[in-house]
């Protein structure tokens, strides 16, 4: 198995790899941590901090990526996966899109339609926590990446619930009904616009967030 693991706005790969001030346990938004290292993680550095996509640049930079990396590690291409946090989670989002056949499945962590979405009409198993209180990406705009996904997997539609405001908890809902080995999950927490929420407070915490669990449980199951 092997992930990339892309920045938000204005991070770099070396908060990613670093797990910033939570440490080691948050690094690669603590895929390092779950997988007991036993996944290659790639932290790719934006252009300016970002991953505008501008023409699909970001696209091919990851393409030359995975040539790169498939000619000099050991990897299995079929397990490709991605996750991000915010502009990173947009990105995700991006190369589920243009890179279906690539990519085994994605987790995009308040991620919003920024880095476009060329193609999208292929399934890709995919996981999508947001905030409910979000206010730099809604999360309307979380529901309607996971929605994408949700038709092109033939999952069943449906409102998955929601933790109400004030309730300090998340909600994951797996849907029925989706294509064999492309599940279609949503994780709704009554927090803000960050990737590291922990239930029962509204501060958050690499060390102790339920979202690197999730997210590694979600990618997992397809070892």
């Amino acid at each position: 198995m092997y992930e990339r693991v892309l920045h938000w706005r204005g991070g770099t790969m070396q908060d990613i790899s670093s797990g910033g001030t939570s440490g080691t346990p948050w690094s690669y938004y603590g895929q390092q941590e779950q997988s007991a290292d036993s996944a290659v993680l790639v932290a790719p550095q934006g252009l300016g901090n970002g991953w505008g996509n501008a023409g699909g640049e970001d696209v091919t930079f990851v393409d030359d990526m995975i040539r790169r990396l498939d000619g000099e590690l050991c990897v299995n291409p079929a397990q490709r996966f991605a996750t991000g946090f915010s502009w990173g989670g947009g990105m995700s989002y991006a190369l589920a899109c243009a890179r279906p056949g690539v990519f085994r499945a994605v987790a995009v962590i308040a991620g919003g339609q920024i880095s476009g979405c060329s193609g999208g009409t292929q399934p890709v198993a995919y996981f999508g926590p947001h905030g409910i209180s979000d206010t730099v990406l809604p999360v309307a705009q979380g529901r309607a990446l996971r929605d994408t996904f949700v038709r092109n997997n033939g999952c069943a539609a449906q409102n998955p619930p929601e933790p109400g405001v004030g309730s300090r908890t998340h909600v994951t809902t797996a849907y029925a009904g989706c294509r064999a080995g492309y599940p279609g999950q949503w994780a709704a927490f009554d927090n803000g616009h960050l990737p590291g929420p922990v239930d029962g407070t509204y501060t958050e915490s690499g060390i102790t967030t339920w979202t690197k669990v999730e997210i590694w449980r979600f990618f997992a199951q397809f070892s």
